[in-house]
C-alpha cells in the first residue's frame, strides 16, 4: 500500500497549520482592538471562507496564482516556479480553508479573556508584547489549542479547494481525500475504503483530542468555581 497520500496529506496540513496558527492569532488580537464597525467588516471578509463552496476557492487561487494568470505568468518567467498541480498550491488552498476555524476559535477565546489583568499589567510596567506572550496567550491556550487541531483535522480532509489547485497525480500531489476520490472513480472500491478507515481513524483521533481539552478546561472552571462558593 501507497502511503503517500497520508504523508502528503499531514505534510499539508501541517504546514498550512503553521500559517493558521501565526495569521489566526495576529487577526483576532489586532481586530479585537479595532472600532466596531471596522471589525465587522474585517470579521466579515475574513470568514467568508467558511460558507464558501471549497471549490469556489479553489476557482479563486487560480484565478490569481495560475501561470495564465499575471502572478503566476510572472513567476513561471523570471523564477521557472509554477505554483498549480503541486502540493504546495494545495497548502494555499487549506490556508484559506482552515483560517476562519482558527480566526474565530481564538477570538472566542481573546472575548472570553479578563482584560482587567492585562490593564493591571500595564500599570506595573509590562510591555504589551509581554502582555500578549505571557499572560494572554497561556490563559487563552485552550481555546487555541482547539483553533490548532480543528483547523488541522479540516485541512486533512479537504477536497473541493486541493482538488483544483493541485489535482490528483500520484506520488506528487496525491492527498487523502483525492485519492478516495481516484479509486472510487476507476471502481476500486477496496483501496478507497481502506483509505476511508484511515481518514475515519485519523478523524476520530482529533476529535477526541478537541473533546479532551474542553472537558479537562471545563473541569478546571467548575473546580474553580466551586472552591471559591465553598
Amino acid at each position: 500500500m501507497n502511503l503517500f497520500p497520508l504523508f502528503n496529506s499531514l505534510r499539508i496540513s501541517f504546514l498550512a497549520t503553521i500559517v493558521t496558527f501565526f495569521l489566526g492569532i495576529l487577526g483576532a488580537y489586532y481586530i479585537a482592538r479595532l472600532p466596531r464597525w471596522l471589525k465587522g467588516i474585517l470579521d466579515t471578509a475574513l470568514t467568508i471562507p467558511m460558507v464558501l463552496p471549497p471549490t469556489v476557492i479553489g476557482y479563486i487561487i487560480l484565478i490569481l496564482v495560475s501561470p495564465k494568470s499575471t502572478l503566476g505568468t510572472f513567476l513561471k518567467t523570471t523564477l521557472g516556479v509554477t505554483i498549480t498541480m503541486n502540493w504546495y498550491a494545495a497548502v494555499i488552498a487549506v490556508v484559506l480553508v482552515t483560517f476562519p476555524l482558527m480566526y474565530r476559535t481564538v477570538r472566542s477565546s481573546f472575548e472570553a479573556f479578563d482584560v482587567s489583568l492585562l490593564h493591571a499589567g500595564r500599570t506595573l510596567g509590562l510591555s504589551d508584547t509581554y502582555l500578549f506572550w505571557r499572560v494572554l496567550l497561556p490563559n487563552c491556550r485552550s481555546g487555541i489549542i482547539a483553533g490548532i487541531v480543528l483547523s488541522f483535522a479540516r485541512g486533512l480532509g479537504e477536497y473541493g479547494a486541493t482538488s483544483m489547485v493541485a489535482g490528483y497525480i500520484a506520488n506528487k500531489t496525491a492527498t487523502i481525500s483525492t485519492t478516495v476520490a481516484y479509486y472510487w472513480q476507476t471502481n476500486q472500491n477496496e483501496e478507497a475504503m481502506n483509505w476511508v478507515l484511515i481518514n475515519f481513524m485519523i478523524s476520530f483521533a482529533v476529535m477526541f483530542a478537541v473533546n479532551f481539552f474542553e472537558k479537562r478546561t471545563s473541569g478546571r472552571k467548575w473546580r474553580k468555581k466551586d472552591v471559591t462558593i465553598l
